[in-house]
């Protein structure tokens, strides 16, 4: 499992009203008295006096109740104020009047998609344009819902006419950018956001787009200054400072993220997912400080309903499946709900096998990719053709070749639009889709919305529901999921027998013999260790670790070191606990052979809850350090224990904080116990099922041969219990 999708904000897009006369009325059969009223309320509106030019219009209403400009004006103002049900009412009322009016329909058609009626919006610009077909505005405006629609590259045709129209008509370029953004054309966005800004230097909003096209080509650099630009233009815009800490995130100044997150919120509080952003950047960085007020926020504001939150972040923060299966449905139906843009599959015919397509950004050097390479090895190519769709970078590490050497097919698809995954896995043929990202860094399940397969799967990536309908199955154990928490997943549970996890039998420990000197570990005394991310440690878990420190004497804690100021507040938290915080020995990163070499000189391996250890689970036994969790209520707090239990080590798995410290004092302090513990550990994994990919993989192929018998068979998707 990897980091969080941090998503950013929608790009933002330029739609105009238009119709504010500016010198004369359009109504000009009005008495004299009644023109020099229109006239002073025209210029009250002008001058963004709302309520005093809404008042002034109706007092012309009083006189002449079929008054198209003070019906359609007070209209306007309607929709200024947010009011925009009354701002298509009112529009209305004067369309009545004179139908005539192609700037009438072109309003009526931003009323109606700032409503998120964008069918409607879309025959409303189409009117003003039959009306007025030179009317660059309302191609533009056009533009923006087709974009919304999902209809890329008619939007894209739409900016186009209006530039046709009005070359010089920076909005367009802006939103024109913003659909090439959309369909993956990243650098000719950039051109168009040039564009804009050249034509429009205090454009804040094209400034901001472009930093989110650069953020999308893996250039953090320049968007930060593309981000600041905007700042500096307009110092109050959230967006821009919440997609400014997103930047510095990919930068990894981690600190600064974290002020800028907190500045968007300052500025507005209710930014979209923002909040969660905020909270797992402050645990990257182990900030602890107002945790408890930000948890109780947190979660109320899941409850409430609130957009408060992408999936990811919660994982790590609170041990609630109801929590974490609410704010996955928030935010799926919020970003990504199901889209019927592609229609009914259709029926292909059946060849004997079963076709099923891997969804990734990781085919290469990333521990999704060190779990499963020898699985899609081991796949059987008499009953199963496995396709790979790889939306990730192009790095041809060793992992990369050795996985798309595996594949029936491997296919590039990063420079394609989530329509154009979706209606290649159609034509292929998929049987099967499984999503290997779920909501972690670089996922797209915008595809999997519109469909790539009958049958779509949550698999591996994410240990927690995608609230999506469109999911058909989650893979399980029935201790990660057990029986009686299947409701908290939208996904119908297909229970493996042993482990869900799969791992991969060949992977190579380096034979270099490191020294504790060199690793910074001092010559004698007890190692426990924790090479998770740094996120994955709340101030509980810190609690039990410290506690077992000060009853081991001379023990120490080896973490591993994300970040500088991590390791610098938790020695800090350490020494305010009263323990030594140079009794905290941080490790750096190194290559995957070498890092599973460094764990000969650990003793024991301390997990963290509400999140597991996942792939660093899988690494410890590997490696054969025995390792120690608590099992929490969520499948991202029992992944270990479902290892340890494929391992037949179930006494490693304790229920309470009070038992899982008190199980790694006796063993720190034990010493036969823990020999014992590492022989078994050391029997166990030649023989276990944890690391026999090829039984795994005949338990997988019989959990698809299931799926696509009750597809086949016209049945919706259903429990599916291997494990029995």
């Amino acid at each position: 499992m990897d980091g969080p999708q941090l998503l950013g904000h929608a790009p933002s897009m330029a739609s105009r009203i238009h119709g504010i006369p500016k010198k004369k009325p359009v109504q000009i059969q009005s008495s004299q008295h009644v023109q020099l009223k229109l006239q002073q309320a025209v210029g009250l509106h002008q001058s963004g006096r709302l309520t005093e030019a809404l008042a002034a219009y109706q007092e012309i209403l009083k006189i002449q109740p079929k008054h198209f400009d003070s019906l359609h004006l007070s209209g306007v103002v309607a929709m200024q104020t947010g009011q925009h049900a009354l701002g298509v009412k009112l529009i209305d009322e004067a369309i009545k009047i004179n139908p005539g009016v192609a700037f009438a329909y072109n309003n009526r058609g931003k009323a109606l998609k700032d409503l998120g009626r964008l069918e409607e919006a879309l025959a409303s610009y189409d009117k003003a344009l039959a009306l007025k077909p030179d009317y660059a505005e309302a191609h533009g405006n056009r533009g923006n819902v087709l974009q919304e629609l999902r209809r890329l590259d008619e939007a894209l045709a739409s900016h186009d006419q209006a530039l046709a129209i009005k070359s010089d008509y920076a909005e367009a370029h802006n939103n024109r950018g913003n659909a090439l953004l959309s369909l993956r054309r990243w650098d000719e966005a950039i051109t168009s956001y040039d564009r804009a800004v050249l034509l429009k230097p205090g454009y804040a909003d094209a400034y901001y787009n472009r930093g989110n096209a650069l953020k999308e080509l893996r250039r953090p650099e320049e968007a930060l200054a593309s981000y600041d630009k905007a700042l500096a233009l307009k110092p109050d815009f959230a967006e821009a400072h919440g997609n400014r800490g997103n930047a510095l995130v990919d930068l990894q100044r981690l600190d600064a993220a974290v002020d800028s997150y907190r500045r968007a919120l300052t500025l507005r509080p209710a930014s979209e997912f923002m909040f969660g952003s905020y909270l797992h950047t402050k645990m990257r960085v182990c900030e602890w400080n107002s945790l408890v007020d930000e948890l109780h926020r947190y979660g109320g504001g899941i409850v409430e309903g609130q957009k408060i939150t992408a999936p990811f972040p919660l994982l790590g923060l609170l041990d609630v499946p109801e929590l974490q299966q609410k704010a996955a449905k928030i935010f799926t139906e919020a970003r990504y709900p199901r889209s019927h843009a592609l229609g009914p599959f259709k029926g292909r015919a059946p060849d004997g096998k079963i076709r099923v397509a891997y969804y990734s950004a990781d085919f290469h050097d990333h521990a999704t990719a060190y779990l499963m390479a020898e699985l899609l090895e081991r796949h059987d190519p008499r009953s199963f053709e496995i396709y790979g769709f790889s939306f990730g970078p192009e790095r041809q590490d060793g992992m990369r070749q050795r996985l798309s050497s595996a594949f029936y097919k491997f296919i590039d698809v990063r420079n394609k639009t989530d329509t154009e995954v979706a209606r290649l896995s159609r034509e292929l043929g998929m049987d099967i889709a499984v999503d290997l990202k779920g909501y972690t860094q670089d996922a797209r399940p915008g595809m999997f919305a519109l469909g790539c397969a009958p049958v779509q799967v949550n698999y591996l990536g994410y240990p927690g529901t995608m609230g999506a309908d469109y999911m058909d199955y989650v893979i399980a154990d029935k201790f990660v999921l057990p029986v009686e928490c299947q409701g908290f997943f939208e996904e119908k549970a297909v229970y493996l027998p042993h482990s869900y996890q799969v791992n991969d039998s060949r992977r190579r420990v380096s034979e270099r013999i490191f020294t504790r000197q060199e690793l910074g570990l001092q010559e004698g005394g007890f190692v426990f260790c924790c090479f998770n991310n740094n996120y994955k440690i709340l101030p509980q878990t810190f609690d039990s670790w410290m506690r077992i420190l000060k009853a081991v004497e001379g023990s120490v804690l080896w973490l591993l070191e994300d970040n500088a100021t991590a390791a610098k507040n938790l020695r800090r938290e350490a020494q305010a606990r009263g323990v030594d915080g140079q009794r905290l020995v941080f490790a750096q990163r190194m290559p995957l052979d070498e890092h599973l070499a460094r764990h000969r000189l650990a003793d024991l391996f301390l997990d963290t809850l509400p999140c597991n250890a996942h792939t660093t689970a899988s690494d410890a036994l590997w490696a054969g350090l025995p390792l120690l969790t608590c099992k929490g209520n969520t499948f991202a707090g029992r992944v270990a224990g479902s290892l340890l239990n494929a391992m037949d080590l179930p006494e490693l798995v304790t229920s309470t904080p009070q038992d899982y410290e008190s199980v790694a004092i006796e063993l720190a302090t034990n010493p036969g116990a823990l020999c014992e513990l590492r022989n078994r550990l050391e029997k166990n994994r030649a023989t276990s099922p944890l690391f026999d990919a090829g039984l795994y993989a005949r338990h997988l192929e019989a959990a698809y041969r299931a799926m696509h018998d009750r597809y086949q068979a016209g049945l919706p998707a259903a429990v599916i219990d291997l494990a029995s």
